[in-house]
């Protein structure tokens, strides 16, 4: 069996510990990366494309004789990479690792993944959806909504898009002010949500459209402050496994929201092979889907990937071949713990271009790169918010959580800053 070339497009933290995982098959032969960190290029080799440029990303596939791409982010998917492939003739053999345009819909539209829900009876909280024309009637619904009440931009709004609101009169303001194009096209429409209180978590499945593999399970946090305060991020740091995600817990996502997703998909005839990411929340016991995403999640692909042993690529070949059903997953029973260092500054404004030093004393951790780059003289700089994520495995959630904190205070550059207490709420002496 001939050794695949790879195109992996992104350039994240979750596309290092991609390409991190993908390096390591033996069914890997090249793997290139676009356009990737100063991370992913001690993975394969960075090549500087858009990966919303269909045709610049379908020309290299051409010239390099690609015989696989896996999509990393949500925007390509939801812009409909998969389908400009299948409909090009001299594409339609390359297997792209991610779902249809109408697949990706399930992220790319809160609304159309609610109505999906319903379809479905798939567990999620009670909600309605307006439009511009309708703002009088969604005001005069938010005044009688119980507290607090979450809004969310129908599309795409790069993890800013909801809101919770606290009083009435704030959710009355956002609401006004996202339909009146806060966040653009995608708060044209605005999804309105009964608030639920419980514990989150995220799930995420590999599917060939029929058959389903369930990955290990996940926690992020995403406020930028300890003890979860301040505003949100796309993501401080996570753990895996999840104590509370228990057997109990496991047959109830499984039976009530991972299959009845799967099979509403094909009873659809939507084509999805890739990722699904379900954002999930406990409440009293009973798991409710938060939110779908089409792709694997930032930073929980950093202890997903770790934790799992098999070779990530023929997990790809099978998924793109619809023969999932034969596979058995394994997973590392350690524990995965990963910390965030960010930009002084983030999630608010931030300077680029500091100069990151210490890479080289990281030790018992890996480091995967988010927002970093090389300058003109050599050097790693910061390059966004998130800059390096450090991951570590540990008996317990304590024990890898301190590697990766001893690791974070290796690294420097200026405004750094990260949270010393991921995974604190779910220790036992927390």
């Amino acid at each position: 069996m001939s050794l695949q070339r790879i195109l992996l497009l992104g350039s994240g933290g979750r596309e290092h510990a991609l390409a991190w995982k993908l390096s390591r098959s033996k069914r890997c032969g090249q793997l290139f990366i676009g356009p990737g960190n100063a991370g992913t290029s001690e993975c394969g080799t960075n090549v500087p494309l858009n990966p919303l440029d269909f045709p610049s990303v379908a020309d290299f596939v051409l010239k390099n004789q690609i015989d696989m791409v896996v999509v990393g982010p949500e925007e390509p998917l939801v812009r409909g990479i998969w389908d400009y492939f299948h409909e090009r003739a001299e594409l339609q053999h390359i297997p792209v690792i991610g779902p249809s345009k109408a697949g990706a819909v399930m992220e790319g539209s809160k609304a159309w993944s609610k109505q999906f829900m319903e379809r479905h009876s798939i567990p999620t909280a009670a909600y309605r959806e307006f439009s511009a024309t309708e703002i009088e009637e969604g005001v005069k619904y938010l005044k009688q909504h119980s507290l607090p009440i979450v809004l969310k931009a129908d599309g795409l709004a790069a993890g800013k898009g909801v809101i919770i609101a606290k009083s009435h009169k704030e959710a009355v303001r956002e609401f006004r002010e996202m339909l009146g194009g806060k966040f653009g096209e995608s708060s044209s429409r605005v999804v309105v949500e009964q608030f639920l209180s419980g514990i989150e978590f995220s799930v995420f499945v590999l599917t060939d459209g029929k058959n389903y593999k369930i990955l290990p399970e996940a926690k992020d946090y995403k406020r930028i402050g300890e003890k979860d305060k301040g505003p949100n991020t796309g993501g401080m740091g996570a753990v895996s496994p999840v104590p509370f995600v228990d057997q109990t817990m496991w047959e109830k996502v499984e039976t009530r929201i991972i299959q009845p997703t799967v099979n509403g998909l094909r009873k659809e005839k939507i084509v999805y092979k890739g990722f699904i990411f379900f954002g999930l929340i406990e409440v009293n016991g009973e798991p409710f889907v938060i939110e779908y995403n089409c792709r694997m999640g930032d930073p929980e692909t950093e202890v997903v990937m770790p934790r799992l042993k098999n070779d990530l690529v023929t997990l790809f070949e099978k998924c793109a071949k619809g023969s999932l059903g034969r596979v058995k997953i394994n997973v590392d029973r350690k524990t995965a713990a990963t910390v965030f260092l960010v930009s002084g500054g983030y999630p608010g404004d931030y300077e680029k271009g500091k100069v990151i030093s210490g890479l080289d004393q990281v030790k018992g951790s890996v480091a995967f790169h988010a927002g970093t780059t090389i300058n003109a003289k050599g050097e790693v700089v910061t390059n966004g918010g998130r800059v390096i994520a450090l991951t570590s495995f540990g008996k317990d959630i304590p024990s890898a959580v301190r590697k990766s904190k001893r690791n974070a205070k290796a690294i420097n550059y200026e405004g750094k800053y990260f949270r010393r207490d991921i995974g604190k709420d779910l220790m036992l002496d927390a």
